[in-house]
C-alpha cells in the first residue's frame, strides 16, 4: 500500500482573557469544561476579523455579565494544552496563545443570560486562586494573576490590528 504524507496544518487557538480586579478581589467564572468544573478568568476564543482588545470585552460581557474596557496587556502566554484522553496521538493536542489584559470594570447587565457552560460569575482574593489550583481550567489562570499582582502592564499600542 502506498500511503501519501500528507503535512499536518498547525495553527495556535488565539484567545483572550480579562484580568478584573476590584478592591483586592478578581472576577472569575465558574465554568463546566471536559475536565469537570473549573474556575478561568474571563476568558474566549478571538473571532475571525475581531481585534484582540475588542474580543475581551466581549467575553468579559459573554461570561460575566460586566462590561470591561482593555487599558493594558498583561502578557502573552504559549501554552500546549496536552490532551489527556490521548497522550500518544500528538495531533491532539492543542496549543493555546493567550492574550490577558488588564483594564477598567464597568457596569454589570442584572439578569443577562451567561455564556453556555458558564456557571456563575465569582469575585475571588489571590490566596483563595492559588488555592483553588487543582480546579483551574489552566495553569495560566494562576499564572495570569501572579504577572497582574506583579505590576505587568503594556501599553495597548503593542498591539496592531488592521482591519481587512
Amino acid at each position: 500500500m502506498n500511503r501519501i504524507w500528507k503535512p499536518r496544518t498547525w495553527k495556535p487557538n488565539v484567545t483572550v482573557a480579562a484580568l478584573i480586579e476590584q478592591d483586592g478581589r478578581y472576577l472569575l467564572v465558574e465554568e463546566e469544561t471536559d475536565n469537570g468544573v473549573c474556575f478561568n478568568q474571563p476568558a474566549g476564543h478571538l473571532d475571525e476579523g475581531e481585534s484582540l482588545v475588542a474580543a475581551c470585552g466581549r467575553e468579559a460581557l459573554e461570561e460575566t455579565a460586566y462590561h470591561f474596557t482593555p487599558a493594558a496587556l498583561v502578557g502573552v502566554y504559549q501554552w500546549p494544552r496536552p490532551n489527556l484522553a490521548n497522550a500518544m496521538n500528538h495531533e491532539d493536542n492543542i496549543t493555546y496563545l493567550r492574550f490577558a489584559f488588564a483594564g477598567t470594570l464597568g457596569a454589570h447587565e442584572a439578569g443577562r443570560q451567561l455564556d453556555e457552560g458558564i456557571l456563575r460569575a465569582v469575585w475571588m482574593t489571590p490566596q483563595e486562586i492559588q488555592a483553588s489550583a487543582a480546579r483551574h481550567r489552566s495553569p495560566l489562570v494562576w499564572q495570569c494573576v501572579a504577572d497582574h499582582l506583579a505590576g505587568q502592564r503594556f501599553p495597548l499600542e503593542v498591539i496592531r490590528h488592521y482591519a481587512a
